[in-house]
């Protein structure tokens, strides 16, 4: 940050774009009487709270967007958001009651007037933070949201952090058998000493519930619980491990869930979902790989078009780059892993065909973003049609989850006997 945002004593002013651009030409004093509606203040409709080990986020929802103000305090560690022509509603209120104890970052959430017209948030913490500040348009149901994720100082992938535990546990393990002079790295008959990695990818999440079914089922839910009980299946094979890009209820963008599998060395990544159409007489698990031309079908072109617009829905913050992300995405040398994943795609339908009906009896493809790993095997299954009422039914019971993590266990093994992956370091 430029000396010239740092206030004096010890806090740090963090000014959104939005204002540091207008007071650049129109100057403080001028502000209340030209911004249009300064004089009435904007109601909030809605503050929520995500917490999560590999961030928490904060969402502040308006009629309008809020013209805003961040300041970084230390000893203790504090972030002060004034809001400006925002009245203190019981939506607001309530957003210090949302504070769990579990909140690797949040201790506790302060609310008063600071000044006329000005509404404070103070945000005690347990440690010291690295903030992103950021407003979204309206999109969907949601209106004008201003965001402020609170990422750890020294970030630490929780792919990467599971990995080397486990990696860490089976040392430990080995070391105390008898007659073993060292630990050694647990074997694979497929990888020799590498074990193979299956990413699994829970969509949406957070902000961005994904599909809702007709009672209240929300898609983001279903498709974390399905992807735990089949994360517990990998994870007791002998030659598996498993990763999850989200083991909880918060937003992942979906470049991020790709660069965590590209982050791992990940032998497959598997994004799971359930669908929703306006028909909901439709139904049936689906299938699909990524396509380098085009989609095989309308419906396949338009799923693809509404799953890649999660990043509008969940939020993400355009101001931040990765230059390194964004040449991983640009890149075309596809065919090998589309191949790849067409093979493993085939094994999922016909063990899920086993569990449900098929909407389509046949891998389809369209341009999924998040299946553009360009060395990683990539699919989407789309579980059942949350928009049909049998099945989210289906969808909502454990038993059936179970079934479901089963049988794409099973489509997973026979892919890997008759696939086995490159030996990788």
């Amino acid at each position: 940050m430029p000396d010239r945002d740092r206030p004096p004593g010890n806090g740090r002013a963090l000014i959104s774009f939005e204002r540091r651009q207008f007071l650049g030409w129109i100057g403080a004093p001028a502000l209340a009487g030209l911004l249009p509606g300064a004089a009435q203040a904007r109601a909030v409709q809605s503050a929520r709270l995500w917490p999560a080990r590999e961030y928490t986020r904060v969402t502040i929802e308006s009629s309008a967007p809020i013209v805003h103000q961040l300041l970084a305090v230390k000893n203790p560690e504090r972030l002060v958001l004034d809001l400006e022509a925002v009245d203190i509603t019981a939506e607001l209120q309530q957003l210090a009651e949302k504070v769990s104890a579990a909140d690797p970052y949040i201790q506790g959430i302060r609310l008063a007037v600071n000044r006329p017209g000005v509404t404070r948030l103070v945000l005690d913490l347990k440690a010291e933070v690295k903030p992103q500040l950021f407003s979204l348009p309206p999109v969907a149901e949601y209106g004008n949201r201003l965001v402020l994720d609170l990422y750890p100082m020294q970030a630490v992938d929780p792919l990467m952090a599971l990995l080397e535990e486990r990696e860490g546990a089976e040392s430990r393990t080995d070391a105390m058998k008898p007659g073993m002079e060292k630990s050694r790295p647990m074997t694979s008959p497929t990888r020799g000493r590498r074990p193979l990695i299956v990413v699994l990818d829970p969509g949406h999440g957070g902000e961005d519930p994904g599909a809702i079914g007709k009672r209240g089922t929300y898609e983001k839910d279903i498709v974390l619980a399905v992807a735990k009980k089949l994360g517990k299946r990998i994870d007791r094979e002998r030659n598996m491990r498993v990763l999850l890009t989200r083991d909880d209820d918060y937003f992942v963008p979906l470049q991020m869930r790709v660069a965590k599998a590209r982050a791992v060395k990940a032998d497959l990544f598997i994004s799971i979902h359930a669908d929703a159409f306006g028909n909901r007489d439709v139904r049936g698990s689906s299938v699909f790989a990524l396509s380098e031309r085009g989609a095989t079908s309308a419906a396949a072109r338009w799923l693809a078009q509404s799953e890649n617009r999660a990043d509008l829905i969940g939020g993400v913050n355009l101001d931040v780059g990765d230059p390194i992300l964004a040449r991983t995405l640009l890149d075309l040398s596809q065919t090998a892993s589309i191949n790849d994943s067409l093979k493993l795609g085939r094994f999922m339908l016909e063990q899920i065909g086993e569990v449900n009906a098929l909407h389509k009896n046949y891998v389809e493809q369209a341009g999924f973003a998040v299946l553009k790993a360009p060395d990683v095997p990539s699919i989407l299954i789309e579980t059942a049609f949350i928009s049909n009422p049998d099945e989210e039914k289906r969808l909502r019971d454990s038993g059936y989850q179970h079934r479901l993590a089963d049988s794409m266990l099973e489509g997973i093994r026979r892919y890997f006997a008759q696939n086995p992956p490159l030996a990788r370091s």
